[in-house]
């Protein structure tokens, strides 16, 4: 043991046991005794390391048990295939002081790419430190969509550049080698596994709209979207002018409306 040895100061080295889930094929607990174990050299040869690495990952949460598939392997070689093609005419941008510009020079497709990024920041750094890598990867795959869908409406654009920056990164511990090989590619200094993780700005991530419940005496009569920094007064319009609102108070005052900020309006009749 640790202790034992004089190397620890304490005689549990660590404060809890995380024990991961078994790998199982066909049903099976993989056992060279049953013949089906598949070779990771094999799968490296065929797919390279970040591929099996990736689709391990992404096969569920480490502590339960999870089936081997041939289709999610294959899955997660196209994805990192789709990954590499983002980088072709990219550039690598410096996520630092990326909130120092003005929301309002943003177009509202940029502000979008902003918020997913940022989001998946958020998401990838809690999951990864509560172990949940499938969680994380799925949230990567999400950006990754949400670049390419930017990107064939947009081109790339300075967002686009700083969106793929982050992606990179968050990428990085997960699947080391594509990612340091396009760090290389883009011009990076270093080693990508050596930069600053990514910070993460709620003030970019925050959404500029959200839904607003509709309700009669209790009742839900429909919801509508809103700006997420509306005020009491103007929700309390907007809910009186609803149709379904209006029809319910056929030209008489509500005796009562309950404004819940960002959530509700209740309309007591």
């Amino acid at each position: 043991a640790l202790y034992d040895a004089g190397w620890s100061p304490v005689v549990e080295p660590f404060r809890r046991l995380f024990t991961q889930g078994m790998i199982t094929k066909d049903g099976a607990k993989m056992s060279k005794s049953k013949g089906n174990v598949v070779s990771v050299d094999e799968i490296v040869d065929q797919y390279g390391a970040d591929t099996a690495r990736l689709f391990t990952l992404f096969t569920g949460p480490p502590e339960q048990d999870a089936e081997w598939s041939d289709k999610g392997v294959e899955g997660a070689f196209r994805f990192l295939n789709r990954v590499w093609r983002l980088y072709d005419g990219a550039e690598l941008v410096s996520h630092e002081g990326g909130s120092e510009r003005d929301p309002a020079d943003y177009s509202a497709a940029d502000r979008a790419l902003l918020r997913q990024t940022h989001i998946t920041i958020r998401r990838v750094t809690d999951d990864i430190a509560r172990f949940h890598f499938n969680t994380a990867v799925s949230a990567c795959m999400e950006l990754a969509n949400a670049l390419a869908q930017y990107r064939e409406a947009h081109g790339v654009t300075l967002v686009y550049n700083q969106a793929a920056s982050i992606l990179l990164l968050l990428l990085a511990p997960m699947t080391p080698h594509i990612t340091e090989e396009l760090w290389h590619e883009l011009g990076g200094s270093g080693s990508v596994h050596a930069q600053p993780w990514p910070r993460y700005e709620a003030a970019l991530a925050a959404s500029e709209t959200v839904p607003l419940v509709i309700q009669v005496n209790g009742k839900l009569r429909g919801r509508i979207e809103v700006p997420a920094d509306i005020d009491e007064a103007t929700a309390r319009a907007r809910a009186l002018a609803e149709p379904k609102v209006a029809a319910q108070l056929d030209g008489r005052s509500p005796r009562q409306v309950i404004y819940v900020p960002g959530k509700l309006v209740n309309v007591v009749i």
